[in-house]
């Protein structure tokens, strides 16, 4: 009787999310870094964000340019699983001058970790999932759980990485968290696995947020890793079908009742609350964006707040809490005409204000640093870019949200940011309390 009664406790301690798998043993054990400033960008020019204060910077990380199939000697070695892998040496180059410089800068580094279609049969194979369809638009692609090679090199390349940039000495920086794949909820776009259902899809993502969760704390006892998430809440994107878009909350769900299936762990929440029209920066006129969790269309700035309250649901807690939110990337764009940067630059307080009224949300690490050529027209960056350079992204200017980003989390924001007030509709900043 008291094994039966055990066993009925101990499960319904897993529904509730307060049991998990064992976490792994770790080489590394100094705690996450403590930084309550909020303000973070995806980084383009390493000197530029460090001289605007930003205190979360963003990295993506291409896996599939990273990998050294042919094991070239020069290039440097990891052990696992009784193997050596090689990774190419001029690209780790680049990552630790941007990890390193970012570090010392006293900034949360987060990689977002990327697999792109190289082109190359023989490293496509290995890096992306048997199922990558090659029509898609954006050529990125989910990681390749489903042979043996590709989930040795995908275990290797984040064990690397994470013992790499976790040492105390922080010889070549430190990368505290992890995003795994790009807004996966719309995944024939940024995390292609072919046309599949949620639950497919979903099945293989658990199963790599947990390979990666692993291989991290290996290495680093309090680095975070984390899903990947759009802001379509209950409906999906309308861009692609429901085998190529799913909604949020569903998916959200499914993931988590299959992460407590097979032993829950510490998977964690970046966000990314778009305005409901990216054209239109006026986040806080969106009609998708109800209060009600349970229906809203969108999960955006305007209501951001139902985001924290759903990850305290008893069933989506990890060992008693709730999971971390990062708002990994969004962005406002810079409409024609003379109010353009005016009102970039006021949503921009809009989102900043909203956030530090949730304490759940760690960070809003913004995307762009400059303007880029290739992003459908949207101009999204705190500098504009110059459009007579080949160079996709080459700045020429500072923009009205420059200055308002500079001096966010100092004693000055609240002067910088009242230009915004009548712009939003209110006379204090105190009606954004949720």
């Amino acid at each position: 009787m008291f094994r039966i009664i055990c066993s009925l406790l101990f499960a319904a301690l897993l529904l509730s999310g307060r049991v998990g798998a064992a976490e792994p043993a770790s080489r590394y054990s100094w705690p996450f870094p403590q930084i309550t400033a909020k303000k973070g960008l995806q980084i383009q020019m390493v000197d530029d964000a460090i001289a605007l204060g930003m205190k979360h910077a963003g990295v993506n990380i291409n896996l599939t340019g990273l990998v050294d199939l042919a094991g070239d000697t020069n290039n440097p070695a990891w052990e696992s699983g009784g193997r050596t892998f090689r990774f190419q040496r001029g690209y780790l180059a680049g990552l630790d001058d941007q990890v390193k410089r970012l570090t010392d800068a006293g900034a949360v580094v987060t990689a977002i970790i990327l697999t792109y279609a190289s082109g190359r049969p023989e490293l496509d194979a290995v890096m992306l999932h048997p199922n990558y369809s090659t029509n898609c638009p954006n050529h990125l692609g989910q990681f390749n759980n489903r042979t043996p090679e590709g989930r040795a090199w995908f275990t290797a390349s984040m064990e690397f990485l994470a013992e790499r940039w976790s040492r105390p000495n922080q010889e070549h920086g430190r990368v505290a968290n992890w995003v795994i794949g790009n807004e996966v909820n719309s995944h024939w776009f940024w995390a292609n696995c072919g046309r599949v259902t949620m639950e497919q899809f979903a099945d293989d993502y658990v199963q790599v947020m947990r390979l990666a969760h692993d291989a991290v704390r290996r290495e680093s006892a309090s680095s975070r890793v984390y899903v990947s998430l759009e802001h379509h809440w209950n409906i999906h994107y309308p861009g692609g079908d429901d085998r190529q878009t799913f909604a949020g909350r569903p998916f959200l769900d499914y993931f988590a009742q299959k992460a407590r299936e097979g032993g829950d762990f510490g998977w964690n929440v970046a966000f990314h609350p778009y305005p409901e029209n990216l054209f239109e920066p006026r986040t806080w006129l969106d009609k998708s964006a109800t209060t009600n969790v349970e229906t809203t269309p969108r999960i955006t700035f305007k209501n951001l707040e139902l985001l924290p309250a759903y990850l305290h649901r008893p069933e989506l807690l990890y060992q008693g809490k709730p999971r971390h939110i990062i708002l990994s990337e969004q962005g406002f764009h810079t409409p024609d005409g003379p109010d353009g940067e005016t009102l970039q630059a006021a949503a921009y307080c809009y989102a900043m204000r909203k956030i530090a009224t949730l304490p759940e949300v760690d960070s809003m690490i913004m995307n762009r640093h400059v303007d880029h050529r290739d992003e459908g027209g949207l101009r999204l960056g705190v500098w504009r870019r110059n459009e007579a350079s080949t160079s996709p992204c080459e700045p020429s200017a500072k923009k009205k949200l420059y200055e308002i980003f500079r001096v966010t989390d100092t004693p000055e924001w609240e002067k910088a940011y009242a230009f915004a007030l009548p712009i939003i509709g209110i006379k204090s900043w105190d009606e954004l309390q949720r």
